[in-house]
């Protein structure tokens, strides 16, 4: 079992790590990995399924009702749907976004990959997140994936995560660096 920068440790890394060693031992990493992104987009574009997947008001029988029906619109792997129903049964739906950041960690490690959770201020191109790769790939020595997250409240530049390494050149943190310095 890979214990992957402690991925383990948290409730969701259990469940990503649970789900990838049934998928690595079905030969199916692939296919749930692309299914997991699929249901990422969706937990990002739908604020219906978002909803479903957060709120307490939801029963765990309707909750596996409705996952099983996005599962199925979404075109999902068998292995994934599955898990997902599993999610909802055990009132872990909310878990979502932390267990597919961890799962991609994990395949990202398994492929001997490196994954950087990089946070803007707004949505980066293609050109942008080719050329932050070039550089991370450089710095590191081996290829890097990265999982893209925006948070307008950053104002400017970037925050990028590898494992416990954390790299802060956003605006946000050098404007409160500069407050800070003038008070003392």
């Amino acid at each position: 079992m890979e214990n992957s920068g402690g991925i383990q440790a948290s409730l969701s890394g259990r469940y990503a790590t649970a789900l990838f060693e049934l998928a690595r031992e079905s030969k199916a990493l692939p296919q749930v990995e692309a299914s997991l992104a699929t249901v990422a987009q969706a937990l990002a574009d739908s604020a219906d399924f978002k909803a479903l997947t957060t709120s307490p008001l939801i029963g765990r029988t309707d909750a596996a009702k409705g996952v099983a029906a996005a599962a199925g619109a979404l075109g999902v792997d068998q292995t994934t749907s599955n898990f997902l129903g599993v999610l909802a049964q055990n009132r872990r739906l909310n878990q979502l976004p932390a267990i597919i950041r961890a799962f991609r960690s994990l395949a990202a490690n398994h492929r001997g990959e490196t994954t950087a959770e990089v946070t803007s201020a707004h949505p980066l191109d293609g050109e942008q997140v080719d050329a932050l790769k070039q550089q991370l790939r450089t710095r590191l020595g081996r290829d890097v994936n990265v999982d893209l997250l925006v948070d307008p409240s950053l104002l400017g530049g970037l925050v990028v995560k590898i494992g416990s390494q954390m790299i802060d050149s956003s605006i946000k943190t050098r404007l409160n660096s500069l407050a800070h310095a003038m008070k003392g």
